[in-house]
């Protein structure tokens, strides 16, 4: 069951009706034609005297769409416990950035109150730069 995959994927379903003789109310049937699944994988037809296909086998059909199904939930699953495992991740990130946004505001007013005080003490506005005098020696 190696290639299973692109064995069902290249099947392609059709709607057809049986003759009159078979059904009479002409019911819209659902299958695969034989002589296209004989080119896909010719283990998936059974043969008439002649060793023409003469039918599809969907028990063969039926357990290669078991084991894709099976797989693909594997593949769910594996991507439901990494989205479970990244949102965890994304949570103790965002709170890491909460306590680093509480810790810069907590600093900024320390530095805000250390401005004040540092002004109140010398009388200088700490904020401004003090003005700078250049000598020009010709």
């Amino acid at each position: 069951m190696a290639k299973a995959s692109e064995v069902i994927l290249a099947l392609k379903p059709v709607t057809f009706r049986y003759k009159k003789e078979l059904d009479a109310k002409g019911i819209p049937q659902f299958g695969l034609v034989a002589e296209q699944v004989e080119k896909v994988n010719p283990d998936l037809v059974a043969r008439d005297d002649q060793g023409k296909p003469y039918t599809v086998r969907y028990e063969a059909v039926n357990a290669m769409l078991l084991n894709e199904f099976l797989k693909e939930h594997r593949k769910v699953e594996e991507q439901e416990a990494t989205i479970i495992r990244l949102q965890k991740g994304m949570e103790r990130v965002i709170a890491r950035l909460e306590e680093q946004a509480a810790q810069i505001q907590k600093v900024s007013a320390q530095l805000a109150t250390g401005r004040v005080r540092v002004a109140a003490a010398t009388g200088l506005e700490v904020s401004r730069p003090s003005p700078h005098e250049v000598a020009n020696n010709p």
